[in-house]
């Protein structure tokens, strides 16, 4: 029934009218478009919006645009419409934009992202994504002021003098928005394929990331501004939110390409720079330096574990770039710990013997590891040892107790992980005895974190240490514990009676 006018009897031939107008597409010539003036440029969006539906359209529309330069063409009328205040010429030129956009061809994406276009003031490109953005915020000058981050008068640029290469990382920052932050504001976009642009961004940041990390002068710059104390606060935190921004960036890398630009990132020292970083009294810095040693941490743990081993023969323990690390956990004073969480986590990876390198000459798990003890672990442990000087322990709040159960988690895995070296802390400093202390906190995840270690070290069946329980007597603390908890069927009543059940069998 569709297609017929029920007002008229006869019966009509339905007319395929897609197939009509291709007839009549492919029989036509390419499609001309009008001359870019600004007294045109309704019937330009009107142009361009009537020829998104039918696909050879769309070919014709893209194939002119290329051929004709006309984007450029735009961008000056672009200015013009700025100069004048022109808010009707700027609707339109919005129109244009968002239906080239639409075309979703690569060679118009170049043309639209080329340095030109995206690194002219204010461009037409660049006010289309304001545009997207002012679905969300109120005033076109606010979000203005996103942008004024990628002109060379913006101060980070005045801390290197190395414009150009600035100027290449601002050019990230607008692919980045395309690519994800604002798209899900304008359905139009998100139901397109955009693979070329995602392609195009990916290959921007490999260029941008290969162009900086190449540049040696420009590196040594930025790590001597970073730890040289003259520095100002403001500038060095924008350094540091740089160089996390340019680590964060090189995960999208090949694999190649990312360990010549961690290589490069290694020998101009970044690693000697982080621990100066980290030893200043700027929370925000030290967070991003915290950020930027997890990205190495994560990439090469080995790199990392070879440079605080050379280090430990020139500075005391503790200027120690570990030892900073794990100070920072003791000291964090969020309520939830996250930033404990994180580098406790790094520890981890760091003391992780399935990631230790081994071979001919030498053992990288006997050499840290013997490294670790004699000149870290104390500091780990030093937290742990002043709360449990008496039979119970002498700080018991809820922040203290999440502390202690993050060191006893190290402690376990290296119970699990680690031979001789844990074995012989652990007798040699009456470790264990220390730790049961905290089976009498009034915090249940933290006894539990203690007969947990205990039970780990029952679970190897080690002479040594059984001997080591016995001989001390550590097995009354947990029954201690046990009784204190009475009938209650709880956690803590099935975990001891498990780990003696153990014992039995």
């Amino acid at each position: 029934v569709q297609g017929k006018d029920p007002s008229v009897d006869i019966t009509q031939d339905l007319v395929d009218e897609s197939e009509e107008e291709r007839f009549d597409d492919m029989s036509s010539p390419g499609l001309e478009l009008p001359s870019c003036e600004l007294s045109r440029l309704e019937e330009i969006a009107e142009l361009v919006a009537s020829s998104l539906p039918s696909p050879l359209r769309r070919e014709k529309l893209a194939l002119a645009l290329e051929n004709e330069g006309y984007i450029k063409k735009l961008l000056e009328i672009f200015h013009v419409c700025e100069d004048l205040e022109n808010i009707e010429g700027l609707h339109h030129l919005y129109e244009i934009i968002k239906g080239i956009f639409l075309l979703n061809r690569t060679a118009l994406f170049e043309v639209m992202f080329s340095e030109e276009c995206i690194m002219s003031k204010y461009t037409f490109v660049m006010c289309w994504l304001l545009f997207i953005v002012l679905l969300r915020y109120s005033s076109m000058k606010n979000n203005r002021m996103i942008f004024d981050c990628c002109q060379p008068e913006c101060p980070i640029n005045a801390v290197c003098n190395r414009n150009s290469y600035f100027d290449l990382l601002s050019r990230i920052h607008p692919f980045r928005n395309i690519g994800g932050k604002e798209s899900h504001l304008v359905p139009s976009i998100t139901q397109l394929s955009l693979h070329p642009v995602l392609a195009l961004v990916l290959l921007q940041r490999s260029h941008n990331i290969r162009k900086i990390h190449e540049d040696e002068k420009f590196l040594t710059d930025l790590f001597a501004q970073l730890t040289d104390e003259a520095t100002d606060e403001e500038k060095r935190q924008e350094l540091v939110n740089f160089l996390k921004e340019f680590c964060a960036f090189s995960q999208t890398l090949q694999p190649q390409n990312r360990d010549a630009f961690f290589k490069t990132l290694s020998n101009m020292g970044i690693l000697p720079a982080l621990e100066v970083i980290l030893g200043m009294d700027d929370a925000q810095v030290r967070s991003a330096a915290t950020d930027i040693f997890s990205y190495l941490v994560e990439y090469n743990p080995s790199m990392v574990r070879e440079f605080v081993m050379q280090e430990a023969q020139q500075n005391d323990d503790d200027i120690l770039l570990i030892n900073l690390i794990i100070e920072h956990m003791i000291c964090d004073t969020d309520p939830e710990l996250g930033g404990a969480v994180l580098l406790m986590g790094l520890l981890r990876t760091l003391v992780d013997p399935e990631n230790m390198l081994a071979t001919a000459n030498k053992t990288e798990k006997t050499e840290f590891l013997g490294f670790f003890y004699k000149h870290c672990m104390h500091v780990l442990t030093a937290p742990l040892l002043a709360n449990t000087t008496e039979d119970k322990p002498s700080k018991d709040d809820f922040q203290t107790a999440q502390l202690l159960a993050l060191i006893l988690e190290l402690l376990t895995f290296c119970v699990e992980h680690h031979t001789y070296h844990i074995k012989n802390y652990i007798i040699n400093k009456d470790i264990l005895r220390r730790v049961l202390v905290l089976m009498a906190s009034k915090h249940a995840f933290l006894a539990l974190c203690a007969l947990r270690f205990k039970r780990k070290i029952i679970g190897l069946k080690d002479e040594f240490y059984n001997r080591y329980i016995m001989k001390s007597f550590l097995f009354e603390p947990v029954v201690k514990a046990f009784l204190n908890n009475g009938s209650r069927y709880n956690l803590m009543n099935s975990a001891i009676i498990e780990m003696f059940e153990f014992i039995r069998v």
